[in-house]
């Protein structure tokens, strides 16, 4: 079976999907990434290995904060970011779309799309209020299955109103509330409301916010967040189906789309990846004030690849 491959690696999850010659969903796996984006990278293609017996790749894309390495380990075709990523999915399946609210684990964004062009973005990654990792650490404190979240959110019918410019006041508020008795599903309520708030006048300030709008990232199958934006923004907001691994799906059709159009051939190092060993080190480049810390990647004591210098002077002597 012949399929393209994408990778998103993350600070909390890393995504690997596959999709076939008709950029058809084949596979996707959310994995954490639990400090090691290596492993996580090797542990996702050895399940793709044990599952699809004759998978031929024909083309493999990273994004993420861990593209880079990702790209050098597997021999990645095309490397872009998030923004790219997320909007090439995006367009490939709602080609009306004009804006989307992504939230990951620890980031949120925006990107504003025109004409299937990205005209406008915003990223928030100072904050962790509003993000997957925070809802997560409230569901855990509560007691409540995250997954059920947003459901008890929406029985709310007189939401308390939380701070939830800060991660810190929010807690501090949410605590407080419930010492002052209020119901479990009233501050939930009002949480996704804060959150939504924050968003909006913090990481979508200032931005033309216009439908078709798509919720990506993990936090979209939260539908108390979902149902708080469409109060406030008066539109229906449209969850993808697979909205969660919506930036390694928009990284195998760039893939996809490079290696058709140029008519070439992958540059993939296979499955074996998953077997191989690697380790990352560093030092710190003294050739100028810069100072730049440069990043090198072995395997099996063989340098494979550096990267990280902005003049060239390493990275383009790597050792082999």
């Amino acid at each position: 079976m012949q399929c393209c491959l994408g990778i998103d690696v993350g600070s909390v999850s890393t995504n690997l999907v596959l999709l076939d010659d008709k950029k058809r969903l084949v596979k996707n796996l959310y994995l954490s990434t639990s400090g090691n984006p290596i492993g996580a990278i090797k542990r996702g293609l050895g399940i793709l290995q044990d599952e699809f017996k004759n998978l031929e790749i024909f083309a493999v894309g990273t994004t993420g904060s861990g593209r880079q390495l990702a790209s050098i380990l597997v021999g990645a075709d095309i490397t872009k970011n998030e923004i790219t990523a997320h909007a090439a999915a995006a367009l490939e399946y709602y080609p009306e779309t004009q804006t989307i609210l992504e939230i990951g684990g620890q980031d949120s964004k925006i990107i504003i799309i025109r004409n299937k062009t990205v005209v406008d973005f915003a990223m928030n990654t100072v904050c962790a209020a509003g993000t997957g990792s925070f809802l997560d650490r409230q569901a855990q404190r509560l007691g409540i299955p995250i997954d059920k979240f947003g459901e008890i959110a929406l029985k709310s019918n007189n939401p308390t109103r939380i701070a939830g410019r800060c991660a810190v006041f929010a807690e501090s508020d949410m605590i407080h509330k419930q010492q002052m008795g209020y119901a479990i599903e009233d501050i939930l309520k009002g949480l996704c409301e804060a959150l939504v708030r924050n968003y909006l006048s913090n990481v979508a300030k200032g931005k033309d916010i216009r439908p078709l709008i798509l919720f990506q990232g993990g936090v979209a199958a939260n539908i108390g967040i979902r149902r708080a934006f469409e109060e406030q923004l008066q539109s229906e907001i449209f969850v993808p189906e697979n909205y969660d691994v919506m930036g390694a799906v928009g990284a195998a059709i760039l893939a996809f789309n490079h290696i058709v159009s140029r008519k070439k051939t992958t540059n993939f190092l296979g499955m074996d990846v998953a077997f191989q060993d690697y380790k990352v080190k560093s030092f710190e480049c003294s050739g100028c004030p810069n100072a730049c810390e440069i990043i090198q990647l072995f395997s099996d004591e063989r340098l494979m690849a550096r990267w990280g210098d902005r003049c060239g002077k390493w990275s383009s002597t790597m050792a082999v």
